[in-house]
């Protein structure tokens, strides 16, 4: 053979191995890639021609379902009661990749997860139409609707989460203004983008998950942050001395740090912590914090989980204390100021561990995978993340937070219901004097078994504007949730 020949030869054959080369990662490294792309037709009709399994909640409350249609697209995601589950479910749609719960579980509840291999295989042999699993949530309708008409009530944008204490179980996930998934799962491309560029478009947000996608700065609820550190460090109890003064100074600069209204923390030249806490006084946990320096407070906010990556399988925003660069950063941190930032789930989970007598659980919203005929594939177990202060610490600051409950103003008190609690006030903004202020509780009851822990959070003071303080505007909220939770309304 001659040289141009052997040529064309060589190249002809590099050309094949390249197409194979490209065929194989087309076929084998990027198929399941082009397979979710929203814009691929044939795997849209494929999807909508199964029947997609159920979101269901704790008890078998329908989430999330399918009913039969005439159209192309054989079936139809409805949601029975979307607002209120919007934040958990999220929407599956045409227009783009779903979102929440319907985006976490996408493998389950479109058929392909490794574990409904056996379904699939049964439904192959019997000729029955392919389906999708199922999967039951931890939330449970009746706190979930608790918390919702809580803030839409009063037309309060916020967020709500509960947790059982002892297993890490989300009860509740709120986040107000909602919006409704049904416009966005239609059939109708046009509708469902109309709905789309509605909500994405509104200056109040309706599409974000306020529990775990927005972090706020938690104002005086941080301070059980700081009462874990001193008690862990052993220096300090209950009935140790702290700074009383209207207001103090912060190191190394001119610029005062003060109580609410100014005023003295109790009637001494010092007050014990226990009474700090109660009367969440600023100038008493400014200078524990600074007393206890940037590493304990640091150490106990990382065995909180602040900064982790949560999934619950939804994603979570990370929590932060923020840098602590000198001691005056220290002071404002230590009552939940300046860079300190918390989700919603983040402070519901720091109620919950002080609750679980110092252990952490791993949150997590997802009970059970269920198969096409709702029998059980997978169930989860609760996961203990850490154990974060030692019992007795845990039963001494649960105490005090029960003298904080005590001293809290607001509505909704619970006869016969001992509730352990601590409120927030939380100044942000450019110019924050001038700024409503959001509005945190969180809390646990019943103290000494606890079942429920919550977080409340409610943007811009509610209706009370400037005059809003955690115990009259999310307080109430937080109590009528816990009476949900208990079976007492």
């Amino acid at each position: 053979m001659n040289t141009p020949l052997r040529r064309v030869g060589v190249t002809l054959m590099a050309l094949i191995v390249l197409l194979l080369a490209n065929m194989t990662y087309i076929q084998v490294v990027k198929a399941d890639d082009y397979r979710k792309d929203p814009r691929n037709q044939r795997v849209v009709l494929q999807e909508y021609a199964r029947q997609r399994g159920q979101i269901v909640a704790a008890d078998g409350t329908q989430l999330a379902r399918v009913q039969e249609t005439n159209d192309r697209l054989r079936f139809l995601r409805v949601y029975p009661n979307g607002p209120v589950y919007a934040p958990v479910t999220g929407y599956y749609t045409l227009i783009g990749a779903p979102v929440g719960m319907e985006r976490a579980q996408d493998d389950v509840l479109n058929g392909s997860d490794d574990r409904l291999f056996v379904p699939r295989l049964s439904d192959l042999i019997t000729g029955r139409d392919p389906r999708g699993g199922n999967v039951q949530l931890t939330i449970e309708p009746r706190v979930q609707q608790a918390a919702y008409d809580a803030l839409t009530r009063r037309g309060f944008t916020g967020a709500v989460v509960a947790i059982r204490p002892k297993t890490g179980e989300i009860l509740a996930m709120a986040s107000t203004p909602s919006y409704d998934p049904n416009p966005l799962a239609s059939h109708d491309t046009d509708v469902a983008k109309k709905a789309f560029a509605q909500l994405s478009g509104s200056d109040a947000q309706p599409m974000a998950n306020r529990a775990i996608s927005e972090i706020y700065p938690p104002g005086s609820t941080f301070k059980l942050v700081v009462s874990a550190a001193a008690l862990e460090s052993g220096q300090y109890n209950k009935d140790s001395q702290l700074v009383a003064a209207p207001r103090i100074t912060l190191p190394g600069t001119n610029t005062t740090l003060e109580n609410f209204n100014g005023t003295p923390c109790g009637g001494g030249a010092t007050a014990s912590f226990d009474l700090a806490l109660t009367l969440s006084c600023n100038t008493a946990f400014a200078d524990l914090a600074g007393q206890l320096g940037p590493d304990r407070l640091r150490d106990i906010a990382k065995k909180f989980g602040i900064g982790d990556n949560i999934s619950i399988p939804l994603a979570v925003a990370p929590s932060t204390i923020g840098p602590l660069p000198d001691k005056a950063a220290l002071f404002q941190s230590g009552i939940g100021q300046r860079d300190v930032k918390l989700t919603p789930l983040q402070d519901a989970v720091i109620a919950a561990t002080i609750a679980n007598g110092g252990r952490r659980m791993v949150p997590n919203m997802v009970k059970a995978i269920l198969a096409p005929d709702l029998s059980v594939l997978d169930e989860m177990r609760p996961e203990e993340a850490e154990r974060v202060m030692s019992e007795q610490n845990a039963a001494t600051l649960r105490d005090m937070m029960v003298d904080a409950e005590g001293h809290a103003g607001g509505e909704g008190k619970i006869a016969g219901v001992t509730i352990a609690s601590k409120t927030g006030t939380a100044e942000h903004g450019n110019d924050p004097k001038h700024t409503n202020p959001h509005a945190w509780y969180v809390a646990f009851a019943p103290a000494n078994n606890p079942q429920i822990a919550v977080a409340v959070v409610v943007e811009n003071g509610g209706d009370r504007g400037l005059d809003a303080t955690g115990a009259k505007v999310a307080g109430p909220i937080g109590r009528a949730v816990i009476g949900a939770a208990l079976g007492g309304g």
